[in-house]
């Protein structure tokens, strides 16, 4: 058959006044310019798919699954097929849709690849993917006509090359022996005809009824069966059985046709609402992505009929599925399942399944639109959900506080109680939080707790829960200033769980930032004095946010706390922090003890006498300090009390103490405590040690007539120093931690460990001391201290600084570095520490001592 070759472009103009060109012609070169455009796009196909191909088959060689084996070597076989077509000296007379067909099937062999290589990490599999999605979907823009001329001509080749390839083949039968595999994959058309293709979908064969699936997708695609052909075969029944016992490939061929047919008339449509059908295609949402996409557009399809829609909801794991696929990246298939869940979203017991999947707008909207009892219904369900955080800040978000808190202020008691418990479960979420503030949630819940209606005591509970959850947010002292006088003068008024609820509330809003004025205004309205009797509770919760909400009320003013709470009660707290199991109960006791002022001496006598100091030495000795806050609050308020049984002015306290034990505890402070601990423990360190001087010389008067054990001999202080007889720094090993914190990062312990490093440095020992400081590295915590410490810090620094810099050597090695830290801190620092600095300088004789700079 003769073509036409048009060299020159050719006008429309010339078309109507030159009768050579015709329309014939004009279609002729147009169809010339598709089949170009087509060839080229197939040729690219081929390039894309060749080093994914490479890539393939590499991993076969490292892995054992048979599945994918041979999904990769069916891919082999379409790529040969279609790169044999590229290189075929005749592909422009082509039929575009041969070219298209083979793209079509490479992309669904490597879509059998992708499937069972799930196992095995393919590298660029998301560009795979994309490239298996473009070559399945691929069409090229067909002139029918000529297709159907140039299908011809191509069979008449075909046959002529078979008849000409019976001498190659060995058995005579046409077809060469190397190409049996090859033909046993085909699926076209062309290898089975259309009666056969309505024979072999009924077959149990597997490879018949996979060239019949593949052939009867090109007829129905291709528009070359009738529907009566359709109907008479039964197709849609067939299939609809055929769906759950082939496989993956086959099963979308499957759902595409029936997306297909389903759209051609309603009788087709009726065939496949029948529940098993409809659970088979559900299953196929648990599928690959390909299978999910084709089946959720066919349920969407589908479930324009209401009755559909109830069978489909009833449907084991679809609700579950749908959801979760509206949540994936498949665009396509996100797109339909969302559909498909708004069309559902109208039956109640639908939403209450999307909610518990995750899905809650059609929820909120029921609580927003529905009826009371709907209303009702929703929230009830709310209530009982084991929400995840990620759940519970989505429904704040989507709006489901605000219509909750309209139900519970203005519903009937039903309304009320349904709305508060599900209020209760959102309010566990911090995000939630501000929410509710801000939708007005505090005065009603007030209103209900000051309520007498027996009616509505049901509902105190919950409301007080909530009423602590909110109390975390100091912007409620803006909503309600007066609201921890409310909630006090409730307090003896309520039940067990409301009163837990009730202290809770209070310790938040007491323990916020801004809350000072609000602590000052509870201790003048008696607080501390009401929640005394609270100590003696027999419910441990009560006990301790009794215990602890005093302890915040106490760390303003501990000067006070004797006169609130008086000496009787120092009994109680040492019982309930030497006795209690409970770490948190514990921890307030101790820090209520350690808040009371550390001069007043009968309070220590006390103490004393109740044995807490044995129990807290044995409780830090036993216990494995941790980072969890409970723990860290205990340390702070042991090393807290402490510091009142080392303090310098009662040596016979201090030899008490040391005699059972206190250094070794204050040395676990130090090392594994928190920072605020540390700084305590130091403190402690430093009151033992001012007297450490003082008891070295009377010990080394007193040995004066014996030989001096070298091993007792102090280098600082000069005399026979023991831990226990003269609380030596140097012989507790305190000076490393100490000096290892001063030379961190931290700056919380700076004056403390300063004050402690300057009782070695006392006049009659300063030399030995700064020896013994710069022999232990500490010279660079101390330029530290002065770099980027407070006022005081700094002010003890230069204290330091001004005797190491004495001594000449010290004064050559760190002059350099001391000089740049004085200079900035004369330039920048406070005025306070300038009389200093200068003299520090003119130390250095950079500066005359007199300087006017100054």
């Amino acid at each position: 058959m003769e073509r036409s070759v048009v060299s020159e472009p050719v006008s429309e103009k010339d078309s109507l006044t030159n009768p050579e060109f015709d329309s014939s012609t004009l279609n002729s070169i147009s169809s010339s310019s598709l089949q170009t455009e087509s060839i080229t796009e197939f040729s690219i196909f081929i390039e894309k798919l060749s080093p994914v191909l490479d890539v393939m088959k590499l991993s076969v060689e490292k892995n054992e699954l048979p599945a994918l084996n041979k999904a990769i070597e069916s891919l082999e076989i379409d790529y040969k097929r279609a790169k044999s077509a590229m290189e075929d000296s005749n592909i422009r007379s082509f039929p575009l849709k041969r070219l298209e067909d083979l793209i079509q099937n490479i992309g669904r062999s490597l879509g059998l690849v992708l499937f069972a290589s799930h196992e095995v990490p393919l590298p660029d599999k998301d560009k795979v993917e994309a490239l298996c999605k473009e070559m399945m979907y691929v069409r090229f823009e067909i002139n029918s006509e000529q297709e159907s001329d140039s299908a011809m001509e191509v069979r008449e080749m075909e046959e002529t090359d078979e008849t000409e390839g019976l001498d190659d083949d060995d058995d005579g039968d046409g077809v060469d022996a190397d190409d049996d595999d090859i033909l046993e994959e085909d699926t076209s058309v062309g290898i089975l005809g259309i009666d056969d293709v309505f024979v072999h979908i009924r077959s149990d064969k597997e490879e018949k009824f996979k060239k019949a699936i593949f052939g009867l997708n090109s007829l129905v695609m291709d528009g070359m069966v009738s529907n009566e052909k359709l109907n008479d075969e039964d197709v849609v029944n067939v299939l609809c059985n055929r769906l759950t016992a082939c496989n993956g490939c086959e099963r979308v061929i499957i759902i595409q046709i029936l997306r297909y047919l389903v759209t051609l008339n309603d009788q087709n449509k009726e065939k496949m609402v029948e529940l098993g059908f409809l659970s088979a295609l559900v299953l196929s949402l648990m599928r690959d992505v390909e299978e999910q996409r084709e089946a959720v557009g066919l349920l969407s399809i589908l479930s324009v009929d209401p009755g559909v829609r109830r069978r489909i909801g009833r449907i084991q794991g679809c609700v579950v599925m749908l959801v979760a696929i509206s949540n994936g990246d498949d665009e396509r298939a996100s797109h339909d399942a969302r559909m498909l869940l708004d069309v559902m979203s109208g039956n109640t017991h639908h939403a209450l399944h999307m909610a518990e999947a995750g899905y809650f707008r059609p929820l909120i909207k029921f609580l927003k639109e529905g009826s009371d009892m709907c209303k009702v219904l929703m929230a009830t369900a709310l209530s009982r959900m084991e929400l995840t955080e990620h759940n519970k800040i989505s429904l704040g978000e989507d709006g489901a506080i605000e219509p909750l808190i309209k139900m519970f202020s203005t519903g009937n008691l039903e309304v009320k109680l349904s709305s508060l418990n599900a209020l209760q479960n959102l309010s566990n979420s911090k995000q939630n939080i501000q929410r509710l503030i801000d939708s007005g949630v505090v005065v009603p819940l007030l209103q209900l707790l000051f309520s007498v209606t027996s009616v509505i005591m049901t509902l105190r509970e919950s409301a007080s829960a909530i009423l602590a959850k909110v109390a975390q947010s100091e912007t409620i002292l803006l909503i309600k200033q007066d609201i921890s006088r409310q909630m006090l003068s409730l307090l003896n008024l309520s039940s067990p769980v409301i009163q837990n609820h009730l202290l809770q509330a209070l310790n938040s809003i007491a323990s916020h930032e801004n809350a000072s004025k609000v602590r000052k205004k509870m201790k003048e309205n008696g607080a501390i004095q009401l929640l005394l009797p609270f100590f003696t509770e027999t419910d441990s919760k009560i006990r301790a946010g009794a215990l602890k909400l005093v302890y915040t009320l106490s760390k303003d003013s501990p000067g006070e706390l004797v006169e609130n709470l008086g000496y009787p009660s120092l009994n109680t707290l040492s019982k309930i922090a030497s006795s209690s199991t409970s770490e948190s109960e514990k921890a307030a006791a101790f820090g209520i003890l350690s808040n009371f002022p550390a001069n007043d001496r009968k309070v220590t006598d006390i103490l004393r006498n109740t044995n807490l100091f044995h129990a807290l030495v044995s409780f830090v000795s036993l216990s494995h300090l941790n980072s969890m806050p409970t723990m860290i609050w205990l340390a702070e308020s042991i090393a807290g009390i402490l510091i009142r049984f080392t303090v310098p002015t009662d040596k016979r306290l201090q030899q008490y103490s040391v005699e059972n034990g206190v250094i070794p505890i204050l040395l676990k402070l130090l090392m594994s405590g928190s920072e605020v601990a540390k700084s305590k423990a130091t403190l402690c360190f430093s009151q033992l040690s001012q007297n450490s001087l003082n008891l070295s010389k009377s010990k080394k008067v007193k040995w004066f007539c014996l030989p001096k054990p070298s091993d007792s001999l102090c280098e600082v202080h000069g005399g026979c120093c023991s831990i226990k007889s003269t609380y030596c720094l140097i012989k507790a090993g305190a000076i490393t931690p100490l000096i290892q914190i001063l030379n961190g990062v931290e700056r919380v312990s700076d004056e403390a460990i300063l004050t402690c490093l300057a009782t070695l440095l006392e006049d009659e020992i300063w030399e030995a001391g700064t020896n013994y400081i710069v022999k232990m590295s500490g010279v660079g915590g101390v330029m530290k201290a002065l770099e980027s410490g407070t006022i005081k810090s700094r002010e003890k620094a230069l204290w330091i600084l001004e005797r190491i810099l004495r001594v000449e050597a010290y004064r050559v090695e760190y002059g350099e570095y001391a000089k740049m830290v004085l200079i900035d801190l004369a330039q920048n620092g406070d005025a306070k520490l300038k009389p200093k600095v200068a003299k520090l300088l003119a130390q250095l004789e950079l500066l005359q001592d007199q300087s006017s700079y100054f």
